[in-house]
Order: C-alpha cells, then structure tokens, then sequence
C-alpha cells in the first residue's frame, strides 16, 4: 500500500500500463511437448501416403494453380532486317489493330451509302448498255401483217459498263510500266463513257429492264417538241434471268370462260442498238435535263423496212426522259398513269430530294409531277412510268443531244457491232431465235 503521494502515483501509471498491454498465454513445456509428437505423426503419415500413391511432378502441379505466362515474341535476325522495327509487334497490340481495322472498314461501309453523293445530281452519262425492240401480235394472230395486228410494243434494256472499264480491267497495267499508246487512246477519247462493252453471250444471268410502251409506235424526232409528240412507257419487270423473260416473250395458251382456249404468238425482234442515258449540267434544279438517245446496230440501212418506219425506229434517236411521281394524280384527257397499288414504291430520300414531297419541290404537297433521272437508282424499280419526249433523230440530232463526243462514239460502235450476225444476237439476250422470231429485222411485214 503506497505511503506516500509520490508512490501513488507511480502505482497508478503502472495499472494504466499493464491494462494497455497485450495479454500472452503462456504455454506450458508438457504441452509444447505433445504438439511437437502430433506434428511428428502427421508426418509420418503423409509420408506414407506419398509412397502408396504415385507423386505428380511438381511443375504440373505448379502449371494447374497458375495461368501460363505469355511467351516473349522472338524475331529472328532476317525478320527484324526486313521488317525493322515496326516489324516487332507484340500480339495485344496486333489484336487491337484487327479491332480497330474492322471497325473502320464498317464505317466506311456507313459512309459510302451516306456519301453525298449518292444524294446529288449525278451529271453525265449515267447509264449506258443495249437496246432491244420486241412487238407482240395480236391474241389469235401467228403473225402481224401491219400495225394494226400489234397489240404489245416492248422495249429491253441491258445495262452494262463502258467501253473503256472493260479494256482496263482486262490488260492492267503493271506496277512501273507505262501505259501503251492504245490505252491511252481508249481512256481518254471523247465520248467513250457513253459506250457500253461488248455484251458476253450464252450468259443466263444479266441484269435487264422490260418496257411497255403505251403507244404502239414511238413519235418521229423530226416533227418538234410537243405535246403530242411523247410516248409514255412503264417499267413492268426488273431482273436478271434471261430465261424466265425469254419465257415471258415467248407463246402463251390461256383459257376464258367466253372463248375458251386462246393462243398468242410469241415476240418478235425488230430492231437492236446500243443506248446511253446522260444528265446536262445545271446551274439551277428547274434547268437539269436527262437525255436518252439509241443507235442502232440491227437492222442495217439496206434492211429498214415498213415495220421499223410504222413502229418509229430510227437508225438513231433522242429523247427528253422525264419520271413521274408516283404521288401525282393521273394528267390528260385519257387520265393516263398507273394505278396506287401497281405504282412505283420510291424510298423516302428519293421522293423528298428528288420530287420535294412534302413541299420541298413545286407547288403541291407531293412536290413535282415530274422529275429527271438525277439519280440511276431511279430507273431500277417495277412500276416506273417514263415520259420520252421526242427530241432528234439521226447522227447529228444524237451527237447534239448527248454532247461531248457522245453520239459520235456511240454511232462508230454500233456501226462495228453491225457486222454481227443475228445469231450472235440471240446468243448475247441467251434466246432461242427458234422461240423468239427475227424476221422482223429484214423490214417487210408477214
């Protein structure tokens, strides 16, 4: 018991001290002693059952508990020479590189069909190919001994690339070496956009467009502008199997209830060309104007006849080529145009920047009654109706209509391709002139 204050004190300080300190057990000897014996058992018995059982090396056991460390990339000496150091790339950053490369080919996948140009005014020759002239005779009628026994009037179409695409692609040039003097002139000659390639024969699938023309014979370029001087034309079918339309020209059977069995004979050709479709410049939208004009390549000259005079084929031709909008009420005292449900279906970009529906273009809430061909994409639809106003006829009207040279290669290639025979003909359209009849081409009615 502490005496004095002094000692108090130091009592008190000495209790705060052993409360704040760790308390420790004390482990007796007997007991260290028998944890010491347990150890040593479990030993001796985990020694045992290691010589029982077959021991696994300890680097499987090592390479199960952890993942497998990434291998340093080696370049051998040759590598690192040929490639230098941009060579040696490690495999994280080559993986990001195939992300990165993938995700940018998709946006330039996004971007080309955004691209502002594919909602533009595409000036030029837009489309270029050949041109076929088929007529149908009357229900009943194994033959048409004038324009009166014509009851279908067709016109084909095959679009195909130009003239100077396919010499290209066929003779590239290689790396370093000039272009020979004949390429040159092939790449570079005036008007050879307007040109189509040589059309490949005996091949099933083509992409082809089948008119219906409203009029049983086109109107004469020679008589002028005007009202009366169209014709009107609705795409019926868009595709690419020859056979199928070769079946479509071909004979028909077909039973009515008042008649019975009613036979039609099939198609005939009449008259084939090469055509090109080409858009003016413009400074202003009301300015812009699409041209279609044609030269044909059969018959030749000697073989123009009455059925190419009474149908309206010229040796060469041109038309003003407007669209319809599909929205636009039926025109003219006939009421022309087709019905909703057998019009066109034009995309939203096409009825808006093209005919300026909903007030864009014009004074109605659909926009323009008609509209150029200021996109190609146009013309690739069923149901499209086509206003060919007669513009000119013959190599001077063609080459004026066209410009630029246009109608002068036109006329040279197709007066090439005249040396064809009419087999070679039907092998280009995959046709049986056994089914389809090319009488025609020699210029007299049956």
């Amino acid at each position: 018991m502490p005496t004095t204050r002094r000692q108090a004190a130091a009592q008190q300080a000495g209790d705060v001290e052993r409360k704040q300190a760790p308390r420790t057990r004390k482990t007796s000897t007997r007991k260290k002693e028998t944890l010491r014996e347990n150890a040593h058992d479990k030993a001796a018995a985990a020694g045992e059952k290691r010589d029982a059982e077959p021991q696994e090396p300890q680097d499987e056991e090592l390479k199960k508990e952890e993942p497998p460390a990434k291998k340093a990339k080696t370049v051998d000496a040759e590598d690192f020479e040929t490639n230098g150091e941009d060579g040696v790339k490690e495999e994280s950053k080559g993986d990001v590189d195939l992300e990165a490369k993938q995700e940018q080919n998709s946006a330039d996948t996004q971007a080309a069909k955004d691209h502002p140009a594919a909602h533009t005014y595409q000036t030029g020759t837009i489309e270029r190919g050949h041109i076929y002239f088929f007529y149908r005779p009357k229900v009943e009628l194994e033959e048409a001994h004038s324009i009166d026994d014509v009851q279908r009037f067709h016109i084909l179409l095959i679009p195909r690339q130009p003239d100077l695409s396919t010499a290209s692609s066929e003779q590239p040039a290689k790396t370093g070496e000039a272009k020979s003097e004949d390429q040159e002139m092939t790449l570079s000659s005036q008007g050879a956009d307007a040109v189509p390639a040589h059309e490949p024969t005996n091949e099933e699938k083509k992409p082809f467009r089948l008119l219906v023309v409203g009029k049983k014979s086109l109107p004469d370029p020679e008589e002028g502008r005007g009202r009366n001087n169209i014709f009107w034309a609705t795409t019926v079918t868009v595709g690419e199997n020859l056979k199928k339309l070769e079946e479509g020209l071909g004979p028909k059977q077909y039973e009515t209830k008042t008649r019975g069995t009613r036979h039609q004979g099939p198609a005939r050709l009449a008259a084939r060309g090469a055509y090109a479709v080409v858009n003016k410049e413009a400074r202003i939208p009301s300015q812009r104007e699409t041209h279609f004009g044609y030269y044909l390549s059969h018959p030749t000259p000697e073989h123009f006849g009455e059925i190419q005079e009474e149908l309206g084929i010229h040796a060469a031709s041109s038309f003003v080529l407007q669209v319809k909008n599909p929205l636009a009420p039926p025109t003219g005292p006939g009421r022309v145009g087709l019905p909703k449900n057998r019009a066109v279906d034009y995309p939203d970009d096409i009825m808006t920047e093209v005919f300026g529906r909903g007030g864009g273009r014009g004074r109605e809430d659909f926009g323009l009654r008609f509209a150029s061909v200021e996109r190609k994409q146009m013309l690739d639809y069923e149901g499209v109706e086509l206003l060919f106003i007669a513009a000119r006829s013959g190599d001077k009207g063609l080459e004026q209509s066209l410009g630029e040279g246009r109608g002068i290669a036109l006329t040279e290639a197709e007066e090439k391709e005249s040396q064809e025979s009419i087999q070679q003909v039907f092998e280009e359209l995959s046709m049986d002139s056994d089914k389809i009849p090319a009488d025609p081409l020699e210029g007299m009615w049956a």
